[in-house]
C-alpha cells in the first residue's frame, strides 16, 4: 500500500523489495494501481520516499528514507481526519518537531497565526508552494489566513534546515514550510462538506476532480472552494472567507506535461491593525476582549475592520529530454492588497477622551483618531531547473530564479466619526538636497510609497553516488537582490525620497544520505543560509551611512531515517550559527540620522526526533519532541519566543469505516522578550509558561457519507501564548492588571467543538 502522498523531489526508489515505495514525484503527478508515477522529478528542497510499513501507513508524520536534513512530511490523511476544516496551515505544521506557533487566537483558522522552526520567526524561514516561495515584500513575512486555506494543500513539509541550492527564497535561514496543491486525479471524484461549531462559525467546501479526460488527451482537472464565517473567540471580532482554486493537468506529449493553477481569496474581518487587550480591559470586560459596539470608544468594531484580497497562479512545463532527464519551467505570479481602517490604540483605559485635530489645527475633543493602511502588491517571477543525467553515478542540476515586485503602502491619519483627515502629525520639510526641497508634508500623511524589488539567483547541484546506497550532493547558490523606493512621503521620513540598495550573497552547501539498510539511512548537510535586510532600512534620512549585508546562517545537522515493518524512527542533532543580526540606532553625528548596521547574532542547538509505532493494523501511537537551545551571543540567554522545547503525541485509528485520533502538543517555556542585557531585570518578567493543547476528532462512514466531530483545547487550556510588551509600561505594572500596564495579552481561544458532515462521489 503507498503510504505518502506525492510531492515533488528527485530521489531513487529504494532498495526494499518488501516494501512498496512511493517514488518522490511533482505534486501534479498521480499513482497508478501498482503504485507508480509519470511525470517529472526535479528536486523542490524536499526528498519524499515513503515506503509502505504499517507504521508509515498510518504515521501523521514521518521523514524519507533519502532525507538530506531534518524534515517531517504531513500527509494529506492528517489534514482530513484530525483537524478542523478551518486549520490553516501553522496549525497543520504544528504537530511536527520543533514548531511552535501564536496567534490564532480567535479560534482555529480563524485569525492569523504565526509559527517558529525551532526558535526562527517568520520571515526567518521560507514558505512555498508547490516550490514558490512567496510572502511579503517588505520582509518576508506571511499571512496564515490570506493565500492557502486547508482545502488547497495535499501534502505540507517542514524542512528544519535551509534545504539545497535549488531551494529558492529571501529567507533560506531557518527553514522551508513547503506547501504542495491539491492533486489532480485520474478518476473522477469529489466531496462536499458543511460544517458547524463553536463561535458561531460554519463552513461550506466543494472539491470535484475530473479525471483524466480522453476527449482532451488525457487532460484532468481538479476545483475546489469553500466559504467560512465566525463570530469569533473574541469580542466583536467577525471573520469571513472565501476561496476559489482550480488547476488543470495537460500532457502535451508522452513525455511533456502542462500545468495551470491558480487560487484566488477574500477575507473580511473586524480586528485592531495593532491586536489585543490588556490586562487591565480584561479585568473589566473579560479575557478575550477586543473589540465593542460603543462608536464613542476606540474599540469600536466599525473603525476597525480589514479587507484582503489574494491571488497566486503558476504555470508549469515539465519535459523529459532524454532517460534520466528533465527540462523545468515554473512561471508564476501572485496578487496580495490589504485594506485596512483602525483606531491608533485600543489599549486606552475607559474614560479616556480622545482628539482628533481638524484643518484650521483645533483640538475636537470626544473624536476617535485612526488610519487607513494600504498594503498591496505584484509579483511576477519565473524559476528554471534542468537535470541531467551524466552518469550511473552522477546527475546534475542547475538552474536560477527571476523576480519582480511593485508594491504600494500607505497610511493616513483619520477622525473615525467624521472620515475627514485627523491633522496630527509633526510638520515636516523635504531637506533643499532632496526630490522636493522645502516641500510640506501634510500633517495628515504617515506615509505614501511604492517600492520595487528585483531578485535573481543561480543555483548548481551536482549529486554523486560512489557506491549504492551513497548520495553526496555539493551545490552551490548565487543571489542578488535590489530594493528601491519611490516615495511621495518615504516611511519614518515622511518626506520625498528614491532610494536604493542591492545586496548579494554566495551560498555553499554539502549534503549526504547513506542507506546502510533498505530500511535504514543516515544524512549530515552543511548548508549555509541568509536573510536579506527589510524594506525598512531604507527608511532613513541618509541610506549611504547605513552598512546592513544579509544575516547568514551556518548550518551542520545530522541524524538518521528507521522504517521498519510497525516502528518508524528519526532523529537529528543540529548547530546552526547565526550572525549579523540587524540592528538601527540615531548616530550622534549631526545629520547622519538613523543609521541600519549588524552586530552579534545567536546559536541555535538542539536535538529532534519522532517516532510511530504500528500495534496492528489501523492503529498506531506516535510521539515526537524536541529540545531547542536559542541563545543571543550577547546576553547568552534564551531569544524572544523561541520555546525552549516542544512536544507531541498522540493515538491514531483507521479502521473500516472509522477514524479517531487524539493528538496533544506542548510547547515550552518562553520569554516575549530579547534580553537587553544578562541583568535585565524585564526579561523574566515576560516569561510564558508551558501550555498544550489536544485535539480530539472522531468520524464513522456511511456509505458514500461521512460524520464527523472535533474537538481542538480538548482540555480547555486558555494560557498566554504571546505578550506584547509596551515600552511605556513600567517594569512594576508588569503582570498586573494595572491601568498603567499597556502590554497586550493573547491566550489560547480554549475548547471549541466542530461537526461536519461530508458527502463523497
Amino acid at each position: 500500500m503507498i503510504a505518502a502522498l506525492p510531492a515533488a523531489a528527485s530521489v531513487d526508489k529504494p532498495a526494499d523489495p518488501a516494501a512498496t515505495p512511493t517514488p518522490a514525484t511533482s505534486p501534479d503527478d498521480q499513482r497508478k494501481p501498482d503504485g507508480q508515477t509519470t511525470g517529472g522529478d526535479i528536486a523542490e528542497g524536499s526528498d519524499i520516499v515513503v515506503t509502505g510499513t504499517k507504521a508509515n501507513e498510518i504515521a501523521p508524520v514521518t521523514a524519507s528514507l533519502e532525507a538530506r536534513q531534518p524534515q517531517a512530511i504531513v500527509s494529506r490523511s492528517l489534514i482530513e481526519d484530525s483537524l478542523p476544516a478551518t486549520a490553516d496551515f501553522n496549525q497543520i505544521a504544528l504537530i511536527t518537531p520543533s514548531v511552535s506557533n501564536f496567534g490564532g487566537n480567535n479560534g482555529i483558522g480563524l485569525s492569523e497565526s504565526k509559527a517558529q522552526i525551532r526558535g526562527f520567526q517568520d520571515g526567518e524561514y521560507n514558505i512555498t508552494y508547490d516550490g514558490v516561495p512567496f510572502g511579503d515584500t517588505n520582509d518576508p513575512t506571511h499571512h496564515s489566513t490570506t493565500f492557502f486555506p486547508s482545502n488547497t494543500i495535499e501534502t505540507l513539509i517542514v524542512d528544519r534546515g535551509p534545504g539545497n541550492a535549488s531551494q529558492l527564497g529571501q529567507a533560506t535561514f531557518g527553514g522551508n514550510i513547503n506547501l504542495f496543491s491539491r492533486a489532480a486525479r485520474d478518476e473522477f471524484g469529489g466531496q462536499l462538506k458543511a460544517a458547524y461549531g463553536s463561535f458561531n462559525t460554519y463552513l461550506l467546501r466543494g472539491l470535484v476532480n475530473t479525471g483524466a479526460i480522453d476527449a482532451l488527451g488525457g487532460t484532468k482537472f481538479v476545483f475546489t472552494g469553500q466559504y467560512a464565517h465566525t463570530d469569533g473567540k473574541l469580542s466583536f471580532e467577525k471573520y469571513r472567507n472565501y476561496n476559489l482554486y482550480g488547476k488543470a493537468v495537460i500532457p502535451l506529449s508522452s513525455s511533456v506535461t502542462l500545468s495551470i493553477l491558480g487560487t484566488y481569496n477574500n477575507n473580511r474581518f473586524n480586528q485592531p491593525d495593532k491586536d489585543g487587550s490588556t490586562l487591565y480591559q480584561q479585568s473589566l470586560y473579560g479575557k478575550y476582549f477586543s473589540l465593542n459596539n460603543d462608536p464613542n470608544t476606540p474599540q469600536y468594531f466599525g473603525y476597525n475592520h480589514t479587507t484582503k484580497v489574494t491571488d497566486f497562479g503558476i504555470v508549469k512545463l515539465e519535459a523529459q529530454i532524454a532517460p534520466g532527464s528533465v527540462f523545468e519551467n515554473r512561471a508564476y505570479t501572485y496578487y496580495y492588497d490589504n485594506e485596512t481602517l483602525s483606531a491608533n490604540d485600543v489599549t486606552v483605559v475607559p474614560g479616556t477622551v480622545l482628539s482628533t485635530t481638524n484643518a484650521a489645527g483645533v483640538k475636537i475633543n470626544g473624536n476617535q483618531p485612526g488610519y487607513t493602511k494600504t498594503n498591496k502588491y505584484r509579483v511576477f517571477g519565473d524559476i528554471a531547473k534542468v537535470k541531467l543525467q551524466l552518469a550511473p553515478f552522477a546527475i546534475l542540476t542547475l538552474g536560477g530564479q527571476i523576480e519582480f515586485s511593485h508594491t504600494y503602502r500607505q497610511q493616513t491619519d483619520v477622525d473615525l466619526m467624521t472620515g475627514g483627515f485627523n491633522y496630527v502629525e509633526k510638520k515636516v520639510t523635504a531637506p533643499a538636497t532632496g526630490l522636493n526641497p522645502g516641500a510640506v508634508t501634510p500633517l495628515y500623511v504617515k506615509f505614501d510609497q511604492k517600492s520595487e524589488g528585483n531578485n535573481d539567483a543561480l543555483f548548481v547541484e551536482l549529486e554523486l553516488k560512489p557506491i549504492p546506497g551513497l548520495s553526496i550532493t555539493p551545490g552551490f547558490k548565487h543571489v542578488d537582490y535590489n530594493r528601491k523606493i519611490m516615495a511621495l512621503y518615504n516611511q519614518t521620513t515622511r518626506y520625498a525620497q528614491n532610494v536604493t540598495n542591492s545586496w548579494s550573497a554566495n551560498l555553499p552547501f554539502l549534503q549526504a544520505n547513506w542507506q546502510l539498510t533498505p530500511q535504514l539511512s543516515i544524512y549530515g548537510e552543511y548548508a549555509r543560509g541568509f536573510l536579506i535586510p527589510p524594506l525598512s532600512a531604507l527608511y532613513v534620512d541618509n541610506p549611504r551611512f547605513s552598512n546592513v549585508v544579509p544575516e547568514r546562517s551556518t548550518n551542520y545537522q545530522a541524524g538518521f531515517v528507521y522504517h521498519g515493518q510497525r516502528l518508524s524512527l528519526d532523529a537529528d542533532v543540529y548547530s546552526i550559527d547565526f550572525q549579523n543580526k540587524f540592528a538601527s540606532f540615531t548616530s550622534p553625528t549631526p545629520g547622519v540620522g538613523t543609521v541600519f548596521t549588524n552586530i552579534g547574532g545567536a546559536l541555535y542547538q538542539g536535538v529532534e526526533g519522532q517516532v510511530t509505532y504500528a500495534f496492528t493494523d489501523g492503529i498506531a501511537v506516535f510521539a515526537n519532541a524536541s529540545r531547542n537551545r536559542a541563545i543571543a551571543k550577547d546576553t547568552r540567554l534564551q531569544v524572544a519566543n523561541a520555546p525552549v522545547m516542544t512536544a507531541a503525541g498522540g493515538i491514531i485509528v483507521k479502521r473500516g469505516p472509522i477514524r479517531f485520533s487524539l493528538i496533544d502538543k506542548l510547547t515550552g517555556a518562553q520569554y516575549a522578550n530579547n534580553a537587553a542585557s544578562a541583568s535585565d531585570p524585564s526579561y523574566r518578567a515576560y516569561r510564558i509558561a508551558p501550555y498544550n493543547a489536544a485535539v480530539l476528532a472522531a468520524s464513522y462512514e456511511l456509505g458514500p457519507v461521512r460524520i464527523g466531530v472535533e474537538v481542538t483545547d480538548l482540555f480547555n487550556s486558555t494560557r498566554v501564548t504571546n505578550i506584547g510588551s509596551s515600552s511605556k509600561t513600567p517594569l512594576a505594572a508588569v503582570g498586573q492588571p494595572l491601568a498603567t500596564n499597556l502590554d497586550q495579552y493573547y491566550y489560547q481561544p480554549g475548547r471549541a467543538i466542530t461537526g461536519d458532515i461530508t458527502f463523497k462521489f
